[in-house]
């Protein structure tokens, strides 16, 4: 059992190792954190936090870091999640405003978390199995051309053109009630149903392309797909590329490797944010970064969210940008 004075020691090492990239001597800490104990006795902290695991030495003569043990006393039991700045207020409550559809929000939230984290952000376009149909369009591009858009409850759109034969304006629109009334409100799985039962009715010669269409699209099983910014912010991390930008750039080669991090890390702590740290990854060539994740939106429409980059980051900070802007964007969705 660690006690008061040595997890005091253990956040101040943490706060200023982050804070300067350099290892931590007892001398600074009593200095800066007004410890009320003179130098030997943190030294002598400082060397039983090493014997348990939490901290190392990466020379003999330097100060101490943490390791992943330590980083993770910290999160779990030391940190403290900040609130945002009101600055950074303002951004999660005014960034997403103007935004004209679920890619957009999705662009414009990665963009966020990866402004106010200085991280690799990465957002889970989210998953709309249980997204109910809310409306179809049919437009006429030419005579024989149309443009068949599907809009689903979690604000997903589809489109598609398609060779069309000769119609009315009443064609048209008997063919797009048809449609509306068969799937409005329906899952894609009743929707699907509904239209195929739709197909074997008589319609105009319209009607069997535009069903065709519509099924066809929720038909497509695709992958589940993720937006992922901030990039440019490994820059930072230059003098360390080997441990920290190399692999990250790898995992981002794989975007599912991504997905599935951030996926497994939400799911440590469902309806919160979550951190996993170093070797507590799977995917081995991201064991010296950590990943802060949280899960957002509806039950008809979820995904996740989070950022990946070294374990030596400002874990209050991005615990709290990673929550405020999760629980923000599934606010807006659910508005939408």
């Amino acid at each position: 059992m660690i006690d008061d004075r040595k997890l005091d020691v253990l956040r101040a090492i943490v706060t200023d190792y982050v804070a300067s990239r350099e290892p931590v001597g007892s001398k600074a800490l009593v200095e800066r954190h007004h410890l009320d104990v003179s130098p030997a006795t943190v030294r002598n902290d400082m060397a039983a936090l090493e014997e348990e695991g939490y901290l190392t030495q990466p020379h003999t003569s330097a100060g101490r870091i943490p390791t992943d043990k330590g980083y993770r006393l910290f999160v779990d039991r030391i940190a403290q999640v900040k609130p945002l700045s009101p600055a950074e207020r303002r951004a999660v409550s005014t960034f997403l405003e103007g935004a004209v559809d679920l890619e957009d929000v999705v662009r414009r939230t990665v963009r966020l978390l990866a402004v106010i984290t200085h991280q690799v952000a990465i957002v889970q376009y989210p998953e709309s199995n249980a997204a109910r149909l809310r409306h179809v369009e049919v437009v006429t591009l030419s005579p024989e051309m149309a443009i068949v858009i599907v809009v689903n409850s979690a604000g997903t759109v589809y489109q598609r053109s398609i060779r069309v034969p000769e119609h009315s304006d009443d064609d048209l629109q008997f063919v797009r009630d048809a449609v509306n009334a068969a799937v409005d409100g329906e899952p894609p799985a009743g929707a699907i149903e509904a239209l195929n039962a739709l197909a074997e009715q008589p319609l105009p010669r319209l009607g069997s392309s535009v069903v065709a269409s519509v099924l066809d699209m929720l038909a497509t099983d695709e992958a589940p797909r993720v937006a992922v910014g901030g990039v440019p912010n490994l820059t930072r991390f230059g003098a360390e590329f080997e441990t920290t930008v190399k692999p990250v750039l790898e995992a981002l080669e794989e975007q599912m490797v991504l997905l599935r991090l951030v996926g497994e890390a939400a799911a440590d702590h469902p309806g919160d944010v979550a951190v996993r740290i170093g070797q507590e990854n799977p995917f081995a060539p991201l064991k010296t970064t950590s990943v802060v994740a949280s899960s957002y939106g509806s039950f008809e429409a979820s995904a996740n969210l989070g950022i990946v980059g070294p374990t030596r980051m400002d874990y209050p900070s991005t615990m709290a940008a990673v929550r405020a802007v999760a629980r923000y964007v599934g606010q807006f969705l659910a508005e939408g």
